[in-house]
């Protein structure tokens, strides 16, 4: 089933299963499909509270967790549309402030089902109809969507008048998707082609507040922006903000801010939380005051992404002083984060599951340096690297002498687990993987 959308109530579990019968069961892009099932729904996208839109490589999810987390501490109230879903396939719509609840679920997805007859819309567009829905039925100020794959051609680029537009980090995934030929797109390098497919979300009258991209990475997200009639809005001219002191330091036009650290780990947080910062900065939709935006800096979690695992089933598996980190990170670029991260500490066992599709070495080259072991899994229900190529190539490229493969995540860990000496381990490479983590851990997303 795609995303392994599962549910333990019986009502959505059946509407999960039809929407596995009626889609195509992979990734199609083109907007052609979203358009027509949203005009048969009554085009609900069209009537949604101000919209903040975010596309991006790396950092978007955890962009659009910093915006929920400001919008929040500002007294209002926001709907989010993010994926994928770790545990429960909830935890994509969340409706002014909550997960959605199975009742309205499990109506919504029949509602939209019924309407898709004959599509051959795909999950993604079939979920996006039902947020759309959802957020369209319910008051609340805001509402933050989260693009699902590229940006151009992905179903939330139906919205046609989001109040800011945000592109997150850029660097190589889904190669197969937006590095494809298409007629009417010239050839680019490939990292000018991914800024092309990301900007392709710029709208005319929205700020597209952006990352420092290199100089032919800026040069197509300007042309992009140009061709919609959006004003870009790029960190380092228009905005930027500086890690000092303890501090992140922030300034544009309007003014500077001195803001705490995020305390989600790693410095690009403060990257992610920048740019949400200035994406609010940008509009005059809703107000968010400085007092907001530092109590977000506080608050904002977002579940896979260096996080540390509480008390649970998984960790009591190890001996009294460890620590289980977990991160959902995939690509050469989520390996440099890590690798940044785990810079000045000691080193860790890595327990990693990774999609076939994934570039394992690039991801695991940047921190390769810090692993001790190598344990390698498999991802149940999705094709991914066989545990014994991983432990391979972890061999032969990266010369980690201790690499083996194990059946689960269960066994990797009494694995690690061997001496009575505290651990440090990193569980990484992929969401699918994290969520499964997370699961065994008793700690689903709420």
């Amino acid at each position: 089933m795609p995303d392994h959308a599962t549910s333990n109530d019986p009502a959505v579990q059946a509407q999960l299963d039809r929407l596995t019968m009626l889609s195509p069961g992979k990734d199609v892009l083109g907007l052609e499909r979203i358009a027509t099932l949203l005009d048969r729904l009554g085009n609900p996208h069209h009537h949604l509270p101000p919209v903040f839109h975010v596309s991006g490589t790396n950092g978007k999810g955890s962009t659009c967790a910093f915006l929920r987390g400001a919008i929040e501490a500002a007294g209002l109230t926001a709907h989010v549309y993010s994926s994928p879903h770790l545990v429960r396939f909830n935890e994509r719509i969340r409706v002014a402030g909550r997960l959605i609840d199975d009742i309205t679920l499990s109506a919504l997805l029949s509602e939209v089902l019924d309407h898709a007859e004959g599509l051959e819309a795909s999950f993604f567009e079939v979920t996006t109809a039902v947020a759309f829905c959802a957020f369209a039925r319910t008051k609340a100020d805001a509402c933050i969507v989260e693009v699902g794959l590229g940006g151009r051609l992905d179903a939330t680029n139906v919205l046609t008048k989001p109040v800011a537009c945000g592109i997150a980090s850029l660097g190589l995934d889904h190669e197969a998707f937006l590095l494809a030929a298409e007629d009417g797109v010239p050839e680019m390098p490939p990292l000018d082609r991914i800024a092309f497919e990301k900007a392709g979300i710029a709208k005319s009258g929205a700020p597209l507040v952006t990352q420092k991209y290199s100089v032919s990475m800026a040069s197509t997200v300007a042309a992009q922006a140009s061709v919609h009639n959006a004003v870009v809005h790029p960190r380092g001219e228009d905005w930027d903000a500086a890690v000092y002191d303890g501090r992140l330091h922030y300034r544009d036009a309007a003014g500077k801010l001195n803001l705490p650290l995020p305390r989600m780990p790693g410095a690009h947080q403060a990257d992610n939380a920048a740019l949400a910062v200035a994406m609010l900065r940008h509009q005059s939709a809703i107000s968010v005051p400085e007092a907001a935006l530092s109590a977000a800096m506080e608050w904002t979690r977002w579940p896979a992404r260096m996080q540390l695992l509480a008390a649970g089933p998984l960790t009591d598996l190890l001996p009294d002083g460890s620590y289980i980190w977990l991160d959902g990170g995939h690509n050469p670029d989520a390996g440099g984060v890590i690798a940044k991260i785990l810079k000045n500490g000691g080193p860790v066992h890595v327990i990693i599951g990774m999609l076939k599709n994934k570039d394992a070495l690039g991801f695991l080259t940047p921190f390769a340096s810090k692993i001790a072991t190598l344990t390698a899994v498999p991802i149940p229900g999705h094709e991914h690297h066989l545990p014994t190529a991983l432990c391979d190539l972890a061999l032969s490229e990266l010369h980690i002498a201790d690499a083996r493969p194990a059946g689960d995540i269960v066994t990797a860990l009494t694995r690690v687990a061997g001496p009575q000496a505290p651990a440090n381990v990193l569980i990484c490479g992929s969401l699918y993987l994290a969520g499964e983590v997370l699961r065994l851990n008793d700690q689903v997303p709420d």
